[in-house]
């Protein structure tokens, strides 16, 4: 079966100030290196309200109603900006996770990637934070578990830093395991050892500065392959940061765009051991708009290798 990718030109619309790391820029490099590889192109849908309200309540929806500007931009906290267009990006982006679940769980494509922006994994129950509004990865979680009627469903994010967002809003959810990689220390500060869920279904991997491939590699051979072993989920979402790459500015990991690759590669031999190869990728950070595309590329060249 194919690669799917679901994407939108509303999603270029969320705008941020001059100089911001999370711009428009991100997701117009992306889609370019992905041009014309095998992938089957999908119109990312708007997420429905109530999907939104799966993992964030109304009252934050509300907040963020108000505070979306009719034109220049809205402040959320000293990184996270809004522009006029912002929530109808964060609604595409939440769509084209739920639509990637139901296009995997139906048999229509082995795997898929949402190339989207605003990123997710940051967005906290009723905050938001980190450039992010709605968490994207751990709604296509509860979708799969809620509406489609899946018993475990693993989230592994390899972004840079932390995703705290998707730690709080899975944080008491049994049938879900949550692996998260990340720098350590750096912001949001979260992601230690010990932060390890209700059920003890949350497993993070702190790795220190500087540290690159080798280090990466033994965390997840050593720790997470064996949790995802363990867990058997009937699917595996991915919140697919490449800011851990040695030409990331925001950061001071030094992954190489092979690591990505082998990265992607262990993780789709996995699914395909344990859950028929389905895959649900989402794009999180990423700021060296040439190291983005290169491991992007990569990232998705590996998912659609899996397909074949």
């Amino acid at each position: 079966m194919a690669t799917a990718l679901l994407t939108h030109a509303d999603c270029l619309l969320h705008v941020t100030p001059e100089g911001h790391p999370e711009r428009v820029a991100r997701l117009e490099h992306v889609l370019h290196a992905l041009e014309g590889l095998r992938l089957t192109r999908v119109t990312a849908p708007m997420a429905a309200e109530d999907d939104i309200l799966r993992i964030h309540p109304a009252s934050y929806l509300a907040d963020l109603r108000k505070a979306l500007p009719k034109e220049g931009f809205g402040r959320i906290d000293g990184d996270t900006f809004l522009s006029p267009g912002s929530l109808d990006a964060a609604f595409r982006a939440a769509g084209a996770a739920v639509r990637a679940v139901d296009m995997v769980l139906g048999g229509e494509a082995q795997n898929a990637f949402a190339a989207v922006r605003p990123p997710g994994h940051h967005a906290e129950t009723d905050t938001a934070m980190g450039f992010c509004f709605f968490g994207n990865a751990a709604l296509a979680a509860k979708h799969a578990l809620d509406h489609h009627g899946l018993a475990r469903v693993a989230v592994v994010d390899f972004d840079v830093h932390h995703g705290n967002g998707t730690q709080d809003l899975l944080w008491d959810e049994p049938r879900t395991l949550f692996i998260s990689s990340q720098q350590m220390p750096l912001w949001p500060g979260s992601g230690r050892p010990e932060e390890d869920g209700v059920h003890g279904q949350i497993l993070n991997l702190p790795l220190p500065p500087g540290s690159g491939g080798v280090q990466m590699k033994a965390a997840y051979v050593d720790q997470a392959f064996p949790r995802l072993r363990a867990f058997q989920p009937e699917l595996i979402i991915i919140s697919a940061g490449f800011d851990a790459h040695q030409d990331d500015p925001l950061a001071e990991l030094n992954w190489s765009t092979e690591d990505f690759r082998w990265l992607s590669r262990e993780l789709c031999a996995l699914a395909a051991e344990l859950c028929d190869g389905r895959i649900v990728s989402t794009l999180e950070g990423g700021y060296d708009l040439n190291a983005l595309a290169a491991a992007a590329k990569a990232h998705v060249k590996e998912l659609i290798e899996a397909g074949t």
